[in-house]
């Protein structure tokens, strides 16, 4: 759907983007995509928002924080928009998709709205925001909407996320995801090697595979799981270092995908299982797939098909009806598992979900209680973790440099950019260069960190 007033200024010539990533990282590659299409046209991107004709702001509203931090940006750019500072206010991605309508009564500043399937409307919306346009983009929430081309890369020059599929069929009780982006819709894979060919070709040398769920990646377009002969067309990419699996359900792994990370030295020996509980109760209340013997039965081959595979996981504590003693039993198999890299966060009533209006809703203080235990559980293990790698020797990408100390920062294979560890290095043989991939011998940890000697 597309709405629009009548012209209240002249066209606009050059204009400078600045742009605002709210949310996870699925989001971010919409940003750059966004980013990409409006440079061919000839705008500027701006790092600088004092200097912006246009700000664009890619929402979020996965839970209740991701919201309101949403809002409070709108807002705080609305105030500059009305101050004259800036011409052109645009909001992108699930909050406008989500609530158009609200936004549209309560924050009449907002010249455009961008939904998750429309960001190919991006160059119209930012012509008719400078012209004094309202307008509107507002397409199917299960609207095909893929941008080939990863015009702009993610994060890090040698790093980027390439987005497998949008959606999501799981309809878990407490998620929005089903209701802003729609079902899952996998990118076919010529698409998605020819955007990672253009990665590599421009110097990128890891690839995080992302999606909603990555483990279904082709059944809806292939009628199969067919991850794995994804990742070895990736692989065959020259210039690709790493590959890494992130959002992988515990209950979708399957014995092909499980071999194809064991046999190909590109991907890393990390896979990121959101298991969001483990008790059989609260996992049925919440729409899981799965039940605590299963998940332990999945973590347990896992780490006996590949021993040195680092495992990621995310929980919510406190969903509706959770009891002291599920409480509890949470803690106790995030003791006995260990995982890796474990995030833990506090349930959030989100409306429009089946979970919004369930009994037993839990007090906000005792949610943060429980988590603060969860969390406090797992940095013991994370930290005693990391000590254990003392005297070990690893492989390691360089990300940067600490100009006073000389010390140079890293990534290993056990470490997802921006959401897990480092590890820093001392080089005295040689200058590193970002994307660098070094031996390192490491000796000794701070915290969650590694530290080490380049060997």
């Amino acid at each position: 759907m597309r709405r629009s007033s009548e012209s209240r200024q002249k066209s606009p010539g050059l204009a400078r983007i600045f742009f605002v990533s709210l949310g996870c990282d699925k989001n971010l590659v919409d940003t750059c995509q966004m980013t990409g299409l409006l440079k061919a046209q000839g705008f500027v991107i701006t790092d600088d928002e004092d200097e912006a004709d246009v700000v664009i702001i890619n929402s979020c509203c996965f839970i209740g924080d991701a919201k309101q931090e949403s809002i409070d940006t709108i807002i705080r750019f609305g105030e500059k928009k009305e101050s004259g500072k800036i011409k052109g206010l645009i909001v992108c991605g699930c909050l406008a998709q989500r609530y158009a309508d609200e936004i549209r009564t309560l924050l009449p500043e907002v010249d455009a709205l961008v939904g998750t399937t429309a960001i190919d409307s991006i160059i119209s919306a930012v012509r008719e925001a400078l012209l004094g346009n309202d307008t509107e983009y507002i397409e199917d929430k299960d609207r095909y909407s893929y941008v080939k081309g990863q015009k702009e890369i993610p994060g890090l020059p040698h790093s980027a996320y390439l987005k497998i599929a949008e959606g999501c069929n799981k309809n878990c009780t407490y998620c929005v995801i089903p209701g802003v982006r729609g079902h899952y819709r996998s990118v076919p894979m010529e698409d998605l090697y020819g955007d990672a060919k253009d990665l590599a070709d421009n110097g990128v040398r890891e690839l995080n595979l992302i999606a909603q769920e990555t483990t279904v990646y082709g059944t809806d377009i292939y009628g199969r799981k067919s991850l794995h002969l994804l990742l070895k067309k990736l692989c065959s990419i020259e210039g690709i270092e790493w590959i890494r699996l992130l959002y992988c359900y515990p209950e979708e792994i399957y014995d092909e995908l499980t071999e194809c990370i064991k046999e190909e030295p590109k991907i890393c020996h990390y896979l990121d299982l959101p298991i969001q509980h483990c008790s059989d109760r609260i996992l049925k209340l919440m729409g899981r797939r799965t039940d605590k013997k299963s998940l332990v039965k999945t973590i347990k081959k896992l780490r006996r098909e590949i021993p040195d595979i680092a495992l990621r996981t995310t929980l919510i504590s406190g969903f509706p009806s959770e009891t002291e003693e599920e409480h509890r039993e949470l803690l106790d198999f995030v003791k006995d598992m260990r995982f890796d890299r474990l995030g833990c966060f506090a349930y959030s009533r989100e409306e429009g979900t089946a979970a919004y209006d369930m009994p037993g809703q839990i007090h906000h203080a005792t949610k943060k209680r429980r988590v603060r235990e969860i969390m406090e559980a797992q940095q013991k293990i994370a930290f005693e973790t990391a000590a254990g790698y003392k005297g070990s020797c690893m492989r390691a990408m360089i990300e940067g440099r600490i100009p006073e100390d000389g010390v140079y920062v890293a990534r290993t294979y056990r470490d997802a950019p921006e959401v897990d560890g480092y590890v820093f290095i001392t080089s005295g043989r040689r200058e590193l260069m970002t994307g660098d991939m070094v031996r390192v011998k490491i000796d000794g940890a701070r915290g969650y960190d590694l530290t080490g000697v380049e060997m």
